[in-house]
């Protein structure tokens, strides 16, 4: 396979992908619009190493769009600090 193969399979999941943030934003409450706005979002995970997401995610949503330094580690990183953090994590649970 080749790069534009790869880019032709993906374009449905990464359109889809792209469908939700703007759905999610859209939903998002001003104060919290306003935060995101000024400093963008953090590409975490596998799907933020698929080549040019984020300049996608910018142009299409007019936000900054960065990845996280180290994207395969920051999701499973950021779920042990707040396992660790009791309190914390009791205040920003969904019952």
């Amino acid at each position: 396979m080749n790069d534009s193969e790869i880019r032709e399979a993906l374009s449905e999941c990464v359109s889809t992908i792209v469908s939700a943030i703007r759905v999610a934003l859209e939903r998002t409450p001003p104060e919290l619009s306003a935060d995101i706005s000024d400093r963008g979002t953090v590409l975490a995970g596998g799907g933020a190493l698929l080549k040019n997401l984020d300049k996608r995610i910018r142009e299409e949503t007019g936000l900054p769009v960065c990845i996280a330094d180290d994207p395969l580690c920051s999701v499973v990183l950021g779920t042990g600090k707040i396992l660790s953090n009791f309190k914390l994590l009791r205040k920003i649970s969904v019952e």
